[in-house]
């Protein structure tokens, strides 16, 4: 199987192809200019030199002469010499030679283009000659008259050309190694650092991860977010947004925008583990675990999970009240119990009077309560909460009371039975806790009625009262010391702004507690 290649493998060598071809490039480019510069220079100097020669008195007089060689030909090598240029050939206009750098050439014909230079004009090409090619010049000399007495050629090989530009383009080679090396060794330690964070993975892998990862993070029903350390959300799948209610992409925004209430936002930030701590929004319960990211020591954001509470803890509601229910009967059978023995023990004494007397007033008791109840309340769920709470309010020793004015004979006000028991079994719950911890006898009174504008439910006892700072419908609140209260109010609380409902908390010889629901709210 053939290996696949690393990202960070695969980045070195493009950055290096990358390299290659730029320095390339600009060889090519400085290659193709150099040699114009130098061509340019010196179709420039050979021109300059035959011009200059060519107006020199010398050369008009000696053409003149019957042997004009005898004194061009030593001024020619001499200017040669001191110009640098590799022939200086003066000649007839006809194109016979009277100087070369080769003396035996001396008196032949010129090899190259005379044509130009015969009518009177500079002409400069790259031309074989007997001393091989070379980039030459030919120009006319004049006499006094105007007239073209002499021809001046000057040349330089185009070896010698060709040896100037390597003396330029060394340099450049020079700069492109150092920048080929420079870029290879810059490559190779940003390959290496990629390599050390992906892993060595290769770029598929990398993609496959990536395909996985979203795949797996928007299946899973549990939420899950990065907050960093400067509060804003850098990953929240679709379970996170539909647990927590939100409708945007929060990615990128501050955890304070999203409207989460303080107790779950600072768990989202909180530089200490969380394990499956409970919190509360509107319409959900949570378990949130938070897991503090940290590198080099030093906090680099939070890992939270969210899994959704709500039918479970509405779930051991339900069960609660059930075991609520069982107990009041359990504690009516005992009750019953007692007062069946207490009518047998007056039968056997002989007082028969008494046992029927005795047997009659609890019965009529017994029956006004659940007459009153059952009559009052259409809900039989309600009615079988107020009737269980009452048995548990005279096992406890609290005297629970349902005013006369309880009526709910409505069920149609679209408000979910259990949210009823929620509501009104925490706060009766709450009431005998308060009431059990006061000073006089134990009292709670309960009202629960149903009108045009929607639900009632009051609670009131004659407990120690309310605290006037005290954020009761906080989760965690709580007048007990032991751990694991503070949700009853919260849930309260919950179910109530679920339903767009309020709450009033009074103090009058203790704490009221006065819900009220409106009749057109939906269960949500």
């Amino acid at each position: 199987m053939r290996s696949r290649w690393s990202l960070a493998r695969q980045l070195l060598v493009l950055q290096l192809a990358v390299l290659c071809v730029l320095a390339g490039a600009g060889i090519t480019f400085a290659w193709l200019d150099a040699r114009h510069a130098v061509e340019q220079n010196a179709e420039d100097q050979v021109s300059a030199i035959a011009r200059t020669v060519a107006d020199a008195p010398t050369v008009v007089a000696a053409v003149t002469t019957p042997n004009p060689s005898a004194t061009l030909q030593p001024f020619a090598l001499r200017v040669q010499d001191d110009t640098d240029v590799d022939f200086i050939t003066i000649m007839s206009p006809d194109g016979i030679r009277y100087t070369h750098p080769t003396p035996a050439l001396i008196g032949q014909r010129y090899i190259g283009t005379i044509a130009q230079a015969q009518q009177g004009h500079d002409h400069t090409e790259t031309y074989t000659g007997s001393l091989g090619p070379s980039v030459r010049t030919v120009v006319p000399v004049f006499d006094a008259g105007h007239r073209v007495v002499a021809l001046v050629a000057v040349g330089i090989k185009v070896a010698a050309i060709s040896a100037e530009l390597r003396e330029r383009l060394w340099p450049l080679f020079g700069v492109a190694g150092a920048v080929l090396l420079v870029g290879a060794l810059g490559g190779w330690l940003i390959s290496a650092r990629l390599r050390r964070q992906t892993r060595g993975v290769a770029p598929d892998e990398l993609s496959n991860l990536f395909e996985y990862h979203e795949a797996v993070l928007h299946s899973v029903r549990e939420g899950v977010l990065l907050v960093g350390r400067d509060g804003r959300i850098g990953l929240c799948n679709d379970g996170a947004r539909t647990l927590l209610g939100i409708d945007t992409d929060p990615v990128g925004r501050d955890l304070a925008t999203l409207g989460l209430p303080d107790g779950l936002a600072e768990a989202f930030t909180s530089a200490e583990n969380r394990a499956e701590e409970l919190h509360l929004t509107d319409s959900r319960v949570l378990l949130v675990s938070t897991n503090a990211v940290r590198s080099g020591g030093r906090a680099q954001g939070t890992v939270v999970v969210l899994r959704d509470h709500t039918e479970l803890q509405s779930l051991t509601g339900e069960l609660t009240t059930a075991r609520g229910l069982a107990e009041a009967l359990r504690s009516q059978a005992h009750e019953a119990a007692n007062r069946l023995h207490t009518v047998v023990s007056l039968v056997e004494i002989g007082k028969p009077e008494q046992a029927v007397e005795f047997a009659t007033a609890e019965l009529a008791f017994a029956q006004e309560l659940t007459d009153r109840v059952v009559g009052a309340v259409a809900e039989p769920v309600l009615a079988a909460l107020l009737l269980g709470k009452a048995a548990e309010a005279s096992e406890r020793g609290v005297e629970l009371t349902v005013t006369p004015d309880t009526v709910i004979d409505d069920v149609s006000l679209g408000i979910e039975a259990r949210d009823l028991v929620t509501i009104l079994g925490n706060l009766i719950d709450n009431g005998l806790d308060a009431a059990v911890r006061g000073t006089g006898h134990p009292k709670v009174v309960v009202t629960a009625r149903s009108d045009e504008d929607g639900l009632l439910l009051r609670v009131a006892d004659n407990g120690p009262g309310v605290p006037e700072d005290a954020d009761v419908f906080r989760r965690g609140w709580s007048t007990k010391a032991e751990d694991g209260h503070g949700l009853g109010l919260a849930l309260v609380g919950q179910a109530v702004r679920r339903y767009g409902g309020t709450v009033d908390i009074g103090r009058d010889e203790g704490a009221v507690f006065t819900v009220r629901l409106p009749r057109q709210a939906v269960a949500r």
